[in-house]
């Protein structure tokens, strides 16, 4: 059998080079058989020879950096079939192709006379994954648990990075700002995940369980509030643990750089969020969006949102009690620290600008990119990529300052413990179809489907804190579906009405959820965007605002709060205690309160949607089926 030299880690990951010579050689210069175009690669790196009849030999051309062999460094070694060769940040397996992997090889789908294909249920499938946050991850592990040696993921995402011989997440340095932001994970999805995934993620000092349990919740579990980089550092990490099934490249994908890989896959999952350039790729698939049942007077509705990274004193039930009764401020957190989301004006967004402070020049770079700004060591808060400091901080009377202060006050902040801003824009849009046949089956291609999830198909407004959990929701639909449909022949669009119909679902209670946390109704039965209710309560009229009647106003909202979630949250704060948060705030604030509305709990509560109606309880019969598959092949 051919040996093949199978690209790992590093620029060329996911390659396939066969040893068609008694001699290849690695290195950075052009003329070797295998080129690496990197600094810590030598020009004439190491060379592989075949050895007859022992088989080939690796070794070591006196590189700087040496060549490791299974995390060994070597000056030569006899190469066994699955050794990792190690190239400076770059590694490459060695692969022959025994019985077992040529008999897998010939039960791949083949040709017939006339066209037809043939196919074989041990057939491997093959998938991309675009975008490896949570999202595409979670697909990637949930293939792997039910399909086990069934089942290829190669999944793509920019915002890793080579750390050794494991790919990482990049941070706040490399220009990954949102990962510290805290979100809620309901106990429907949660459950969902393999038992060993679950058992990674839920440390107890990570996670708590700030939010009660209510109709998304099995039995008495909570939703769990987590930091979503912890999420995305634990799956990411067991994900490295399956190199032989999950194929992890630290690369921005490109869908026309890609084709000729697209063609030769079952399945393109596009997970890589709501301004997925792979999805507008193949926009013509899946269909033109409709923004205007998310508009108001012909205008598509956005909200822009500040994030303020801040730690707070407050109880969690106090800080869930303040959340739910207005619609200015969303404090999540875990243990206090967090992001305090503060709803913005039309006019409050226009000064959402950073200025240089050199060339004394304004720019966007906070509104358009989003950046984040941290405390720089004058207290000023400062984008490290652009160099600019945002400009309200400066200006101590800007209108928008002093409200941000407010917020603060309302949640029990000092203005210490305001560390960075960045800033936001939300919008949603009603999709057509989430599943697309993109290419279909030829003698020479198995036909690929391709499927959007997560926030390239539903990307929702997180007010009521839905859009992971939607999106975890479409990963696990279609793992069940992919594991039930795979039989080695190429899918039909039949084998999908069952993940169709579960999307159409999300996008219907989640959107409709999530518009009623953008717009208000007023007693005229007129429906009106919350931004312009805040804007119009915080213009000036004649007069000061009754403080006395707002204040009552507020503590009526939150007593009625306090008595739908007592039997599910203890510890909830008495009138003495909310009096004294309200106590400091300024009339003009408190008015902006009151006439911005609470949740509106009894319309975003109910029913729920349960993707098991279309699957079943579990895959569990499934999960038994793989595992016994597995037990059964020979090794």
């Amino acid at each position: 059998m051919t040996p093949v030299i199978v690209g790992d880690r590093g620029l060329l990951a996911g390659q396939r080079i066969p040893v068609l010579d008694t001699r290849i050689t690695f290195g950075r210069n052009q003329s070797n058989t295998v080129v690496i175009a990197s600094s810590n690669v030598s020009r004439f790196h190491a060379e592989l020879v075949l050895d007859e009849p022992e088989g080939y030999v690796l070794r070591d051309c006196g590189s700087c950096n040496g060549t490791l062999v299974n995390g060994e460094r070597i000056d030569s070694r006899l190469l066994r079939p699955g050794d990792l060769i190690t190239l400076g940040e770059h590694s490459f397996r060695f692969e022959v192709p025994d019985l077992q992997e040529t008999l897998m090889a010939l039960s791949l789908p083949r040709s017939r006379p006339g066209g037809r294909v043939e196919a074989d249920s041990a057939s491997p499938l093959r998938v991309i994954v675009v975008g490896g946050g949570p999202v595409g991850l979670t697909l990637s592990l949930l293939l792997e648990h039910f399909l086990g040696p069934r089942v290829r993921v190669t999944v793509y995402d920019g915002r890793w990075r080579v750390e050794g011989r494991t790919v990482v997440w990049k941070d706040e340095r490399h220009g990954n700002t949102r990962r510290q932001q805290v979100v809620t994970v309901q106990s429907r999805q949660y459950l969902s995940l393999p038992e060993g995934v679950q058992a990674r993620l839920f440390d107890p000092r990570h996670y708590t369980e700030m939010w009660p349990s209510g109709p998304d919740s099995i039995g008495d579990y909570h939703p769990r509030n987590m930091r979503i980089a912890y999420i995305e550092d634990r799956l990411l990490e067991v994900a490295n643990e399956k190199p032989d099934r999950i194929r992890l490249v630290p690369a921005r994908f490109d869908p026309a750089e890609h084709e000729a890989d697209i063609a030769d896959q079952h399945v393109l999952a596009i997970c890589d969020g709501g301004r997925s350039r792979t999805r507008e790729h193949y926009a013509a698939k899946f269909g033109k969006a409709d923004e205007s049942i998310y508009s108001l007077d012909g205008r598509h509705l956005q909200d822009v949102v500040l994030g303020l990274r801040v730690r707070s004193t407050l109880s969690d039930p106090m800080a869930v009690l303040l959340t739910v009764a207005q619609n200015r401020f969303l404090l999540n957190s875990l243990r206090g620290e967090g992001f305090l989301n503060m709803r913005l004006t039309e006019s409050e967004a226009a000064e959402v600008v950073g200025i240089d402070p050199v060339r004394r020049v304004f720019e966007e770079c906070i509104a358009s990119r989003p950046c984040l700004m941290g405390r720089d060591e004058h207290g000023d808060f400062q984008c490290p990529t652009h160099g600019t400091l945002f400009l309200p901080a400066l200006i101590k009377r800007s209108a928008l300052w002093r409200r941000v202060r407010e917020g603060l006050l309302l949640f029990g902040v000092e203005s210490a413990d305001l560390s960075a801003i960045t800033s936001f824009r939300l919008d949603m849009v009603q999709r057509p179809r989430f599943t697309a046949q993109l290419r279909p089956p030829t003698a020479t291609f198995p036909g690929t489907y391709g499927f959007l999830l997560g926030d390239a198909a539903n990307a929702l407004h997180f007010w009521p804190g839905r859009g992971l959990n939607s999106g975890l929701a479409s990963a696990i639909s279609l793992a069940r579906s992919l594991n039930q449909a795979w039989t080695g022949r190429p899918f039909r669009d039949a084998d999908f009405l069952r993940h169709e119909a579960a999307m159409s679902m999300l996008q219907y209670r989640h959107k409709s959820r999530a518009w009623k946390a953008m717009v208000n109704v007023d007693d005229d039965g007129n429906v009106r965007a919350v931004k312009d209710i805040i804007e119009q309560s915080l213009e000036r009229t004649p007069g000061e605002p009754d403080r006395a009647a707002d204040t009552a106003t507020l503590l009526t909202r939150m007593r009625e709060i306090r008595a739908r979630l007592a039997s599910r949250v203890s510890g909830l704060p008495d009138a003495e205690a909310i009096l004294r948060r309200l106590e400091p705030l300024e009339s003009s604030t408190l008015r902006m309160l009151v006439l911005s509305g609470g949740w509106d709990t009894l319309t975003m509560g109910g029913e729920e949607v349960d993707i098991s109606i279309f699957y079943g309880q579990d895959s569990s019969a499934a999960a038994a089926a793989v595992k016994s598959l597995q037990s059964a092949a020979p090794t």
